[in-house]
């Protein structure tokens, strides 16, 4: 592929690697001449940006030069110093040597010829920096000549040989050697290389051709093996590539005929050895691979020779070659087609001319479609492979690969790909452990007590004494205990107490005393057992207390209160004799004689009574008398959440108590502390609600860690088996807080390898997606393990794919008979749920803490009718939907009708590359569009859609578009809405610029939701981010989205999907 192009008639040079930004420097070729017959020199530097996509090189410094250039180098000598870019070295005519300083070029300061030096005798043709050693350079001309520079001290060059040696030729090649820095090697055109030890001032070995047809004019080092090098020939009659090993010099180890004349340049790739770029007079580029002597990439031929090749030392896929046509192109050996370069161009002169009605689109011949299709290399250069690579799979295993231990191997040998066991939590392990043992064996009572005793805290303790009390009998009046309240120890303590306030009484009184006594027991005994005796056995134990000495009473007739009293217990008002009581607050008389007026007059008395006595104790006494436990629980101090607790324990009804401690923890948790939220557990506990034990949980636990979550499922397992203790085991079903930590903990199990324990913990009964899904992962991934065991449901939705709707035109012209057609499924429920391959039903047999009724697996799908339809065979043009199967889509024209689907199809080939165009058989049934270039293709898995031309000359009849269905006019609503709020709130151009973009796009989604082609999945994933837009969740949006494109086919979502994605970036940004 093209990168970029620049005419000029010059010699090249590529920056050093180390150099950013990019650079090449052109120098005026001595080889050439223009029209003008000027022979005037320019040195010149661009910057190579390939962010830009035009083809154009920025020009970034100019200057002029003595003489013209048959060789350019630039080298790093220097750019280690501050603001210095290396030196360019130049060899001219007339034995000319030119250094030029690069950072004065590109400022235009200081004056850039650093020397000038004319040692030599001819053209410098040969020139190379020393790789190791930046400050060496190796210079070659006429007459065997070869001069090492020291840009330290350029006043006396070295000189290899003497000139002695005959017969003297040019030096067309140089060449330092890239494993050992003190050989040198030239090649000369009588097809002869000598190798020079600079250490000794000699040559230790020359190589040559014995056809004397060899005439050498480039010459390559290895960039791995030291003893490596090759030559090539420009002799038309031995247009040759030779592979030379100094090791074995009598003759060369290969010999490449890949040219048809004679090989002008050779490049060795420095990134990967086995890549050699070549150019020669038959007008061809190829890179060859020395391993497999093959050409891996070549160019179109191209309109004259390229005298020059270079690998860019900075981008290994690049490269660049000078023509003698005066063309300097950079290309990139990763391959594409030439036709999006043409439609850039075509593109940039179109849009000069669209003033007014738009182009039509640019006919391109097939045949040069064809010839313009530049393939990419045939096996992955070395740079993009991974010479080791590690990836973690699921259940803890980690995959590593690696290359072998030795350096150099020359024939293809097996890599080695290990698959570990990581586990990184032991302790967390050890403890899943002995959870899981417990729940099998049942024995939680230890397991609690055992807790118990290790917990450092004492809310840990008494958060596990409270859940070994859900596992026991008569568990409310142990709670109590727990709380610090005995029914034993409080009537010793009332015992105790009224013995101390008789004892202070003025004289003993044997049977007083005796008396109390007994009146004080039988009163203890009353309250205990919360029962009242009848009205006749109390008076005739009050009869037996009556003292043997009565003196007469009188009734009170007077005109005081007591009078009045009088009056109305005579005749029989008591109402009105309780009113006169209260108003006295003679509190006693009104509770005493409204109990013998009825239950309603002594609970308006009791009322009463508590509104007007205010003490310390009287809200609590209007609790117990009320039984209003609501107001307990809403009104208390949170200061007293245990004595709330322990009034909830004694009084509340069994179906009442689950909820009134939930209400209490729950308002523990909103109006109290850290601590009081800690403590809000025990609420939980005592009405068995693991659902707010985990939520709970979840607030005192931001920070997710694995001990943390096994702390929360050793207490969830604990609860979870007491409820089915109490219940049985279907009563019990998790809720979605549980199901999700659940989840987690059983993807840190399977993480940790133990893949048979996470399984067991998962409910079984539960209809989530994530836990379906798992459970399946879970039991495959046991492999051998599971055998003979019931798969679990396959938690997927299972859609076939493969046939395409057809037109009857089409079944008649296939010449195949309509069969029964496929019926449309009943609507799904709007659930989004993504998709997977099909797979084998299986299901696990380990015991699960969640004991429920196991679900029936899904049976395979079968086809409806007698036989079984098999999907149309396609071209690479035609990408079936998911939905095909089920409904006929309408054609992009939209008048074609709906027909049965044939009896007989043939499966399609699997799609595994970009779809460009058609088979030949079904160009013919189809519809066709006119042939258009390149980049008016669609994209692979863009709607089948007429372009905008055609649109515009189409009648306006077929340009109606149907009317969205009722059920989706929400989702465009909330979309454009969207629109609008960017576009309101956005500033830059280029941000206005992609929200129009995106409102044009999304009328392809408006299309597909009115012809009903996408799948339900989809929809409902679409619906889920529409409703996450209109609650301003955009990252919750995002999140959707991935899953919804990650699980869809390509060529359904691809037309809306991006678009939508980057409206929904733009507005998390916009904060809208």
């Amino acid at each position: 592929m093209k990168l970029k192009e620049l005419e000029r008639p010059a010699v090249q040079a590529w920056s050093p690697a180390s150099q950013y930004p990019l650079y090449l420097a052109t120098g005026t070729s001595a080889q050439q001449l223009d029209s003008s017959f000027s022979t005037n020199g320019t040195l010149e530097i661009f910057e190579v940006d390939f962010r830009d996509p035009s083809l154009d090189l920025k020009h970034k410094g100019v200057l002029s030069a003595s003489s013209r250039f048959h060789k350019l180098i630039w080298g790093s000598f220097g750019s280690g110093l501050l603001e210095s870019s290396g030196v360019i070295a130049g060899g001219g005519d007339n034995g000319m040597l030119i250094l030029y300083n690069v950072t004065h070029i590109l400022s235009s300061g200081k004056e850039p010829v650093i020397a000038q030096k004319q040692k030599h005798t001819g053209a410098v043709r040969a020139l190379d920096f020393n790789p190791f050693q930046g400050n060496l350079l190796a210079s070659g001309a006429s007459d065997s000549e070869v001069f090492i520079w020291d840009l330290n001290n350029l006043n006396v060059p070295m000189t290899l040989g003497s000139k002695s040696q005959q017969p003297p030729e040019d030096v067309k090649a140089l060449s330092w050697n890239r494993q050992a820095q003190h050989i040198l090697s030239s090649a000369h055109p009588s097809g002869k290389a000598v190798v020079w030890d600079l250490r000794k001032n000699e040559p230790i070995i020359k190589v040559s051709d014995h056809s004397n047809r060899m005439h050498c004019s480039g010459l390559a080092w290895h960039p791995d093996i030291a003893t490596q090098l090759v030559l090539c020939s420009e002799d038309d009659r031995l247009p040759v590539i030779q592979l030379w090993d100094l090791r074995f010099a009598s003759s060369p180890l290969k010999v490449l005929e890949s040219h048809s004349r004679g090989i002008l340049s050779v490049s060795w790739s420095q990134a990967d050895a086995e890549l050699l770029l070549t150019s020669a007079k038959d007008s061809q580029i190829l890179c060859l691979n020395l391993e497999s002597s093959e050409v891996v990439y070549k160019l179109p031929t191209q309109s004259s020779w390229c005298f020059e090749v270079q690998w860019c030392p900075r981008d290994p896929s690049v490269f660049s070659a000078a023509s003698f046509d005066g063309w300097i192109s950079l290309y990139s050996v990763m391959g594409r087609s030439w036709e999006v370069q043409h439609m850039r161009l075509a593109d940039k002169i179109s849009s000069s001319f669209s003033k007014g009605q738009p182009l039509p689109p640019l006919q391109v011949p097939e045949q040069v479609a064809q010839a313009s299709l530049i393939p990419p290399l045939k096996k992955p250069p070395k740079w993009i492979r991974r010479p080791t690579g590690v990836s973690f799979a699921f259940g803890g295993k980690l995959v590593t690969f690696g290359l072998p231990s030795t350096r150099l191997v020359p024939q293809p040998c097996p890599r080695l790909v290990f698959i570990s066991q990581v586990t990184t939590e032991s302790e967390f392990l050890m403890r899943s452990t002995e959870l899981q043992e417990a729940l099998e064996s049942g024995n939680l009572l230890n397991y609690c007590q055992n807790k118990s005793q290790q917990a450092l805290l004492q809310s840990e303790k008494m958060l596990w004494q409270f859940l070994k009390v859900t596992l026991e009998q008569d568990s409310r009046m142990k709670f109590l205990k727990l709380l610090g309240y005995s029914k034993d120890e409080l009537q010793k303590k009332v015992a105790t107490w009224l013995k101390s306030d008789v004892g202070l009484g003025e004289g003993p009184q044997p049977k007083g005393n005796d008396l109390n006594s007994d009146r004080q027991q039988a009163f203890c005994s009353q309250a205990s057992k919360h029962t009242t005796e009848e009205a006749s056995a109390s008076s005739a134990f009050f009869d037996e207390l009556v003292p043997q000495n009565m003196t007469p009473w009188e009734i009170p007739i007077t005109k005081d209160v007591d009078g009045l009293l009088s009056q109305a217990l005579l005749l029989g008002e008591l109402g009105p004799a309780v009113e006169l009581c209260l108003k006295e607050e003679r509190f006693a008389d009104a509770i005493i004689l409204a109990q013998a007026g009825g239950a309603d007059l002594l609970k308006q008395t009791q009322e009463r009574y508590l509104a007007k006595k205010k003490t310390k104790i009287s809200s609590l006494l209007a609790c117990v008398v009320q039984k209003n436990w609501k107001d307990v629980v809403c009104t208390c101090s949170l200061k007293n959440w245990r004595e709330a607790l322990a009034l909830l324990l004694t009084y509340s009804s069994t179906e009442k108590f689950p909820e009134l401690c939930d209400m209490l923890g729950t308002r523990m948790e909103q109006e109290g502390g850290r601590a009081l939220t800690s403590e809000a557990r025990l609420c939980y506990v005592c009405s068995g609600s693991v659902e707010r034990l985990v939520e709970c949980w979840a607030k005192c636990h931001q920070a997710l860690s694995p001990m943390a979550l096994q702390d929360l499922m050793e207490k969830a397992m604990v609860l979870n088996r007491s409820l089915e203790l109490l219940r049985g085991p279907h009563g019990v079903s998790p809720g979605p807080a549980t199901t999700y930590r659940v989840t987690q903990y059983a993807n840190l199990l399977a993480a940790q390898g133990s893949l048979a324990t996470a399984m067991s913990f998962l409910p079984r009964d539960c209809a989530q997606p994530p836990v379906q899904q798992l459970r399946d992962r879970l039991f495959h991934a046991q492999g051998s393990a599971v055998l003979g065991q019931q798969s679990p449901p396959f938690p997927y939705p299972r859609i076939v794919v493969g046939a395409i709707p057809h037109s009857k035109e089409t079944s008649y012209r296939l010449g195949s008979q309509p069969s029964h057609q496929v019926p449309t499924p009943s609507p799904r429920p709007r659930v989004f749920t993504p998709q997977s391959s099909p797979a084998m039903p299986l299901a696990p047999s380990h015991p699960s803490p969640y004991q429920g009724p196991r679900m029936q697996n899904i049976s395979d799908y079968r086809a409806s009718g007698s036989q079984a339809i098999q999907p149309l065979p396609l071209g690479p043009g035609v990408r079936p939907g998911p939905q095909d199967s089920w409904k006929e889509a309408p054609a992009p024209g939209g008048n074609l009708q709906r027909n049965k689907l044939p009896e007989t199809f043939m499966a399609p080939a699997p799609i595994t590359a970009p779809v460009m165009s058609l088979t030949p058989e079904l160009q013919g049934i189809l519809p066709l569009q006119p042939p258009v270039s390149g980049v008016s293709h669609a994209p692979p898995g863009a709607p089948g859609e007429l372009s905008l031309q055609q649109l515009q000359h189409l009648p306006p009849e077929k340009m109606e578009r149907k009317e969205l269905p009722p059920e989706h006019q929400s989702l465009k609503s909330s979309f454009e809405a969207l629109l609008q709020r960017c576009s309101l709130s956005a500033t830059d151009l280029k941000t206005k610029r992609k929200l129009e973009e995106a409102a044009q796009r999304l009328e392809c989604l408006y299309e597909k939701l009115c012809e009903g082609t996408l799948s339900p999945h989809v929809v409902a994933g679409l619906h889920e981010v529409a409703r996450c837009v209109d609650a301003g969740s955009f990252e919750q949006g995002l999140t959707v989205h991935a899953q919804v494109a990650g699980c869809s086919s390509f060529s359904e979502v691809s037309s809306f999907m991006p678009i939508l994605k980057a409206v929904l970036i733009i507005a998390h940004k916009l904060l809208v």
